[in-house]
C-alpha cells in the first residue's frame, strides 16, 4: 500500500514543518468493524508515517486486549455495555485515564462522530488546551442541524471544535444552515484504497463464488451493513424476493453485516423476519448471512449488484467500496450524498429511499440487461478513481492537522 507520507511528503516538507500527534478517538476499531472505525484506520494506515497517532476506541467485547498494535500503532480499548449505567460510569473513567497516561504522545484529539462520551473528551481537550476536529459521520445524528436541536451541554461542547470535517456535500449545507462559521469547516469525503477493491472479470466472480460457497447461478446481490431499520436490509429482501420468485436470472442475496451485536443500531428482530419470509417462500437456499469478514474486497468482486437501501447515511463506505470494485449499484437517493457519487442511469441507480416497487424494478433492469450492468460498474470505477480515493483524502487530513498545528503555534 502507497502511503502519504512516502509518495507526496517531501523530506524537505517533515524537517521544516512539525509532525503533528494526534489521539484517534472512534467508536469501533480493528478487529470489530464499522464504517467510521474502517475509514478512520485507511487514514492511520496512509499517515502513519507523517503523522504520530494513537487510537482510542470503546469496544462491547469484554475480552478485546485492552491494549494492543494494529498497523504499528498503539490502539487502547476501553470496554462499555451501553444497556449498563455502572459499566458507563467505570468506562468514563477508564477513558479519562487512557487520555491522561497518552497526554504526551498528541496534541490535537480527533473525535470520528459525536455522541454522549465526547462531552467528556472535549472538557479534557478544553482543560489541557488540545484542539478538537470533530468528523461528522452520519446526517440525523451528528451533522450541525441534529446537534443544534439536541442542545444542552452535548451541544456546547460540540461547539467548541477548532475544525468540523464534513463527508459530504449535505453535511456541508447543514452546517450552514446551523449558522457555524465557515471557516471552521473542511469538505473531506471518504476515500478508498484502490489497490484492494478493484473490478473482477467473470472468471474470477465465479471462481469467488465457488471459494466463499455462495450459489453460483444468476446474478448475485450484495448488501453490506448493520442490521438496523435505518439500513432497510429487510426492505432490499422483499424486493430482490419478488423478482426471485419468478426471474430464472436472480442469483443469491448475500447480506454481510451483524444480525446481533451490542451496538444501539442493530436489531437483531429484522434478520429473524427475513430468515422466516425466505423459509415461508421457498427462498432460503439462496439467502446468505455473513456476520463477519476481514476480507470483504472478496464479496464485493464476487457479486453482480450491489444494493444500499438506507434511508440516512453520511457518506457510505460501502457504496465506495462497491463502486471501487466495478459492482453495478443501486442506492436510495439521498440528497447531497448519493446523488453525489452516483449518476443515476449512468454511472449506478437510485430509488426512492423505502420503496420497494422502485427497488424490485431497478433490480430487474440490472439483471435483464447485462450490458447496462457491466457499463455502470465500469463508470462506477472511473468516479472513485477520480475523487475518492484514500490518498486524495488522507493528504486532506494531513492539511487539516497542520493548519490546526500552526493555529495552535500562534496561539501559544
Amino acid at each position: 500500500m502507497k502511503t502519504v507520507d512516502v509518495a507526496r511528503v517531501s523530506l524537505l516538507e517533515r524537517m521544516v514543518k512539525p509532525i503533528p500527534g494526534v489521539l484517534m478517538v472512534t467508536g469501533a476499531y480493528f478487529p470489530e468493524t464499522s464504517g467510521a472505525g474502517l475509514q478512520c484506520r485507511e487514514l492511520v494506515r496512509q499517515l502513519r508515517r507523517a503523522v504520530r497517532f494513537t487510537i482510542l476506541t470503546t469496544t462491547a467485547d469484554p475480552a478485546a486486549p485492552v491494549v494492543d498494535t494494529q498497523d504499528g500503532v498503539t490502539v487502547h480499548r476501553v470496554y462499555v455495555d451501553p444497556s449498563d449505567r455502572r459499566s458507563k460510569l467505570v468506562g468514563a473513567a477508564r477513558l479519562t485515564m487512557a487520555v491522561f497516561r497518552n497526554r504526551h504522545h498528541f496534541s490535537i484529539l480527533h473525535l470520528h462522530g459525536f455522541s454522549q462520551k465526547s462531552i467528556l473528551l472535549t472538557c479534557l481537550a478544553f482543560l489541557s488546551r488540545w484542539p478538537v476536529v470533530i468528523k461528522l459521520t452520519s446526517i440525523g445524528h451528528d451533522d450541525p442541524v441534529s446537534m443544534k436541536a439536541r442542545g444542552g451541554l452535548l451541544y456546547r461542547c460540540y461547539l467548541r471544535a477548532a475544525l468540523y470535517v464534513g463527508v459530504s456535500s449535505r453535511m456541508k449545507v447543514l452546517y450552514e444552515r446551523a449558522g457555524l462559521p465557515l471557516s471552521r469547516f473542511r469538505l473531506i469525503p471518504n476515500g478508498v484504497d484502490l489497490d484492494r477493491f478493484l473490478p473482477s472479470d467473470e472468471a474470477e466472480r465465479q471462481a469467488l463464488r465457488h471459494q466463499l460457497k455462495l450459489p453460483d447461478t444468476g446474478r448475485a446481490v450484495l448488501f453490506v451493513g448493520f442490521f438496523s431499520a435505518e439500513k432497510c436490509p429487510d426492505r432490499l429482501f422483499d424486493a430482490w424476493a419478488r423478482l426471485a420468485l419468478g426471474h430464472a436470472e436472480v442469483g443469491p442475496l448475500v447480506f454481510v453485516g451483524a444480525t446481533r451485536s451490542g451496538y444501539y443500531e442493530v436489531d437483531p428482530r429484522i434478520a429473524e423476519r427475513i430468515r422466516c419470509r425466505a423459509r415461508d417462500l421457498g427462498l432460503e437456499a439462496r439467502v446468505v448471512f455473513v456476520e463477519h469478514t476481514s476480507h470483504i474486497e472478496h464479496y464485493y468482486r464476487a457479486a453482480d449488484i450491489f444494493v444500499l437501501p438506507s434511508l440516512r447515511e453520511g457518506l457510505p463506505n460501502a457504496l465506495l467500496e462497491a463502486m471501487a470494485s466495478g459492482v453495478a449499484c443501486i442506492a436510495s437517493r439521498l440528497d447531497g450524498v448519493t446523488d453525489d457519487l452516483i449518476e443515476d442511469g449512468v454511472s449506478g441507480l437510485l430509488v426512492s429511499p423505502g420503496d420497494v416497487a422502485e427497488l424490485e424494478t431497478a433490480l430487474r433492469v440490472l439483471v435483464d440487461h447485462p450490458e447496462r450492468l457491466n457499463e455502470m460498474g465500469r463508470l462506477a470505477r472511473q468516479t472513485i478513481e477520480s475523487h475518492f480515493t484514500i490518498e486524495q483524502t488522507a493528504r486532506k487530513y494531513l492539511d487539516v492537522y497542520r493548519a490546526v498545528m500552526e493555529r495552535l503555534g500562534c496561539a501559544a
